[in-house]
């Protein structure tokens, strides 16, 4: 599987960007991740492998509740436990579901991911598809968002 895009402008409006390796690296984590979801409920298991700025990954699957609403998503299993560990900002983030191609993070996950961005940096979200990695900026899948940056003004 190759990924899909330049990853220096694809994924970041920084010169680092992730590189291939790094990308499947996460993928791979994410699958892992995604077997161990607790899902008694929708039978929908999901996996995320985040990657921090200082080159950490950390994984989440997603962890349902008979209440509904109290259900955690991967996605913020996997940025708790890097938060739980220190880290504040992220580089990249690979969402798994082994029942679907290409699944993406749900608003709210979006908006906990911007969260984590650091000051003016993007974050890779690599979505697993069946034709390989798709990446895309947490720009364009929450345009326009409100994050840290903008209660300091």
């Amino acid at each position: 599987m190759t990924p899909k895009g330049d990853f220096k402008t694809v994924l970041h409006d920084r010169e680092e960007g992730v590189s291939e390796e790094q990308v499947q690296l996460l993928v791979d984590a994410a699958r892992l991740a995604a077997a161990n979801a607790y899902v008694p409920y929708s039978n929908f298991p999901v996996g995320a492998a985040v990657l921090t700025i200082t080159g950490e990954v950390f994984t989440g699957c997603n962890v349902e509740n008979a209440s509904y609403p109290l259900t955690v998503c991967a996605e913020r299993v996997a940025i708790g436990t890097a938060v739980a560990a220190g880290h504040r900002r992220l580089q990249a983030i690979a969402v798994t579901a082994p029942k679907m191609n290409g699944v993406t993070p749900c608003g709210g996950c979006r908006q906990v991911i911007n969260e984590f961005r650091g000051v003016d940096a993007g974050v890779a979200v690599i979505l697993d598809g069946k034709d390989g990695p798709e990446i895309l900026k947490i720009d364009d899948l929450l345009p326009r968002s409100f994050g840290p940056s903008d209660l300091k003004q």
